[in-house]
């Protein structure tokens, strides 16, 4: 599950059921064996009420939504208590997913997401809470939070989640001049305010403030990770071949995740089509959900380069399903244009499945570093060089590089390390010394 830690190393020190001192990094390597996590999960010196505020819980919009979800799960196993408020319908079927029932006030009004009941409540309960932390800018609960804690006096933490990146305003000229407009008269504050705006590394961070003027913030760079995935890798392979039977003894080649111009499908599908002769039984999966009709142009493009039969489009995947195209797959490719984070990546590697990625995923530096799988630009040359590079790999080098995976997975994105540090974290912002 998706939780967050510092990018400096720090020491943190909790007693353990026996007595003894277990120390470990707080956002570094952890041990090897489960059971040696259980005391940390059960032993806090304090805890905090925070409140974790986004515009929606759906699934379908990528990673800001699974942060959410499942760092709510690893603070309240830590022993916090969490609160989740939405602009989600209280009807919407993925608000069942948390561990107690988010407080959901929509559907709000329109895209920006305008809710008065949201504005009245957090005016009234913002108070109740040791620290606001807030997903997201350019919609409405920004500035709701921005408004109620800085009338309470309470302090709040801000998670762009990508939004800053300048692709943004490469790609989109217009939409960037009114954002441009909002950010000098509102948004500029909200950042501005908070205790501490969250960046998820050091790239990221670096990219943030070419995006608008005035910059200001309290920058402070956490790190994601993800738990190990669930259940029996066989078996979840076996459920996706089952679905897909046709994919049985192909080369899979996957991508997965939403179907939006930024991340470089097109890029992909060119290089795909200028490599795919090299092995007749390498086959293209493309899963995730559609945006803004992107699907539709990407099946014309891969029809006018003839491999439209060697690409499967499977929409979105869940669970064990989900687990076993990791599984079945050979390399995960991702050649986006602008990635915040890409936990999707995370996932990959945490099936031991390596990793192309363009040098627009921020976290490149730690799957080069750690060769767990090839970087190459976010160009249809520099896509094809990355493909090319990963089939000249010998069989053995294959096996090594998943070995890589799985280990890059361990040493940097795995979650129960983790949300101890982002714990400590928070609260040696807020002044509660020993939360963690």
């Amino acid at each position: 599950m998706a939780v967050v830690a510092p990018a400096v190393v720090e020491t943190t020190q909790i007693l353990d059921e026996v007595g003894r001192n277990v120390s470990f990094p707080a956002s570094g390597r952890q041990p090897n064996r489960p059971d040696e996590w259980h005391p940390l999960y059960r032993l806090t010196a304090v805890t905090m009420r925070l409140l974790q505020v986004a515009g929606t819980l759906n699934p379908a919009y990528g990673g800001p939504c699974v942060v959410v979800n499942q760092l709510t799960r690893s603070l309240t196993d830590l022993g916090h208590s969490i609160d989740v408020v939405t602009l989600d319908p209280p009807s919407a079927p993925w608000l069942t997913d948390l561990p107690g029932p988010p407080r959901a006030f929509g559907p709000a009004l329109g895209k920006y997401g305008y809710s008065r009941h949201l504005r009245l409540w957090l005016e009234r309960h913002a108070p109740d809470y040791d620290a606001v932390i807030v997903h997201g800018i350019w919609q409405y609960q920004s500035q709701a939070v921005h408004a109620a804690c800085c009338r309470a006096g309470v302090p709040y933490f801000l998670f762009v989640h990508g939004a800053l990146d300048p692709w943004f305003r490469e790609r989109y000229p217009g939409k960037h001049a009114k954002k441009a407009l909002y950010w000098r008269v509102f948004e500029h504050r909200t950042l501005r305010d908070a205790r501490a705006v969250l960046y998820t590394c050091e790239e990221e961070r670096r990219l943030a403030p070419n995006s608008f003027t005035p910059y200001r913030a309290r920058e402070a760079i956490v790190g994601l990770g993800i738990d190990e995935p669930p259940g029996d890798p066989a078996l979840q392979c076996e459920s996706f071949l089952s679905a897909y039977p046709h994919l049985r003894d192909k080369r899979i080649l996957l991508f997965l995740g939403r179907l939006h111009p930024k991340k470089g499908c097109d890029l992909l599908i060119e290089a795909f089509s200028r490599v795919c002769h090299r092995d007749e039984s390498l086959h293209l999966v493309v899963a995730g959900p559609d945006e803004s009709e992107t699907e539709a142009g990407l099946r014309l493009l891969a029809e006018s380069l003839q491999v439209a039969d060697r690409i499967t489009w499977i929409g979105m995947l869940n669970e064990d399903v989900k687990w076993g195209a990791y599984r079945a797959a050979d390399a995960f490719a991702l050649t986006s244009h602008s990635e915040n984070f890409g936990i999707v990546v995370a996932e990959a590697l945490s099936c031991g499945l390596p990793v192309l990625i363009s040098d627009k995923v921020n976290i490149w530096r730690e799957i080069e570093r750690c060769g767990a799988g090839l970087v190459e630009g976010d160009t249809v040359a520099a896509a094809t060089s990355l493909l090319d590079r990963w089939m000249n790999l010998s069989d053995s080098d294959h096996a090594q590089m998943r070995r890589r995976a799985q280990a890059c997975f361990l040493e940097n994105f795995e979650a129960r390390g983790a949300a101890l540090g982002f714990v400590e974290s928070i609260a040696g912002a807020i002044g509660k010394a020993g939360a963690a």
